[in-house]
């Protein structure tokens, strides 16, 4: 009989274990999915894409949902109470604005990415051989992204400032509502030339790189990343910023012509 129980015992035993290694297993099989929403520059599209992909791949209760733009119209959008979890900007002064009002995760910040501008043409037109060339008539319009808004357009508008240009230019000015914008006006014809990103000339077939900006002429181009304040789901959004940081995006972000800073 005492043999009978201990063996009941044991049984007995064995099966809370296993239960409790079950119940275990299950709940981190069902851990809470997770939607962020990522407010992400205009020139960023493809790249940002590609690493979506990736991360799923580790983080499957993770979604990630995009937002792409202007950086000054995400920005304002933040500033207006948007339910946006991580801020990729394409300039520092966009991030400065949101840091300024205190709506960052101050410790979440870093410039991590570089970038270049360049005046783009559609592939097989007349060349240009300097910034200086826009004056020529045959140029009948410039696209540049919304200075107030497209930080590719604020760096333009420096650029021809500094060169003396830009009051010249003005009645050849279109703006655009972003960088992605102002390629496809060159790509389709609708403007003569362009000023956009190295990494998005990179990815057009149908425009060419005619002059690259000197970098004395602007700013420099740094590409800022933080976690909102106000995100509902502030430890997904330090995963997916520390994510963005590391090595494992290097590779993706240098395909597509970024310079990956490490610090």
């Amino acid at each position: 009989m005492k043999n009978k129980k201990s063996f009941l015992g044991l049984i007995i035993a064995l099966l809370l274990i296993l239960s409790a290694t079950g119940c275990t297993k299950t709940a981190d099989q069902q851990a809470a999915p997770v939607t962020l929403t990522v407010s992400a520059a205009a020139s960023l599209k493809d790249a940002m894409e590609e690493i979506q992909t990736n991360y799923a791949q580790e983080k499957s209760t993770i979604t990630i949902n995009y937002s792409f733009g202007g950086s000054g119209a995400l920005q304002q959008q933040i500033e207006n109470g948007a339910d946006v979890d991580v801020f990729v900007s394409a300039a520092t002064k966009q991030m400065d604005a949101l840091a300024d009002k205190g709506l960052l995760l101050d410790e979440t910040r870093k410039n991590f990415l570089a970038n270049q501008l360049v005046l783009v043409t559609p592939k097989g037109s007349d060349p240009i051989s300097s910034i200086n060339g826009l004056a020529d008539e045959k140029i009948k319009r410039i696209a540049l992204g919304e200075p107030k808004s497209v930080p590719a357009g604020q760096y333009a508008e420096e650029t021809l400032t500094k060169l003396n240009l830009l009051d010249s230019l003005k009645n050849k000015i279109v703006y655009a509502k972003d960088v992605k914008e102002v390629l496809t006006w060159v790509e389709t014809g609708n403007a003569d030339a362009g000023f956009v990103y190295a990494t998005d000339a990179k990815a057009s077939e149908k425009a060419e790189v005619a002059v690259v900006a000197p970098e004395d002429s602007h700013k420099p181009i740094l590409y800022p990343a933080a976690v909102i304040k106000a995100s509902k789901n502030v430890d997904a959004a330090k995963d997916f910023i520390n994510y963005l940081y590391s090595d494992k995006t290097k590779a993706v972000f240098e395909k597509y012509g970024f310079t990956f800073i490490t610090e």
